[in-house]
C-alpha cells in the first residue's frame, strides 16, 4: 500500500499539471489527467507511462518496467509503465517535465487504441 505521505508528495509535485486526480488501484495509486492514466505509484515507487521509443531513456537511468508476481510465481511485466528515476524527487521542474511526457504517452496510447488504463 502506498503511504499517505507519498500521496501528498505526489499531489504537491504534480500540482503544476493542473487537474490531476489520484485514485486507489492495484494496491497503490493511479495518476490520471483528463481521464487518462499516466502513472502508477506502488509501495512509494512511481511508474510513468511511456511510449516504446522512450524506454531507452528510462533504461539509461537504471529504470525498469513495472512488474508483479502473479499466480504460480509467474512475473508479469507491464512494459508501458517504467519506474521514474529517483533523482526526479529532488527536482520539481524535471519531475513535472517527465510527468508531462507520461501524459503525452497516455494520450498517444488513447489515439492509437491502446487505452489509458493500467496496461
Amino acid at each position: 500500500m502506498t503511504d499517505h505521505g507519498y500521496r501528498a508528495f505526489l499531489e504537491e509535485m504534480l500540482a503544476p499539471l493542473g487537474s490531476v486526480s489520484i485514485r486507489r488501484m492495484f494496491g497503490g495509486l493511479g495518476l490520471f489527467r483528463d481521464g487518462l492514466m499516466f502513472g502508477l505509484a506502488v509501495r512509494d515507487v512511481l511508474y510513468l507511462k511511456v511510449t516504446p521509443d522512450e524506454t531507452a531513456s528510462f533504461a539509461a537511468e537504471g529504470s525498469a518496467p513495472f512488474s508483479y508476481a502473479g499466480k504460480g510465481g509467474r512475473v508479469t511485466v507491464i512494459a508501458s509503465y517504467w519506474q521514474a528515476p529517483d533523482r526526479l524527487s529532488d527536482d520539481p521542474e524535471e519531475f513535472v517535465a517527465w510527468a508531462r511526457r507520461a501524459c503525452t504517452a497516455a494520450e498517444r496510447a488513447q489515439i492509437g487504441g491502446g487505452g489509458g488504463g493500467g496496461g
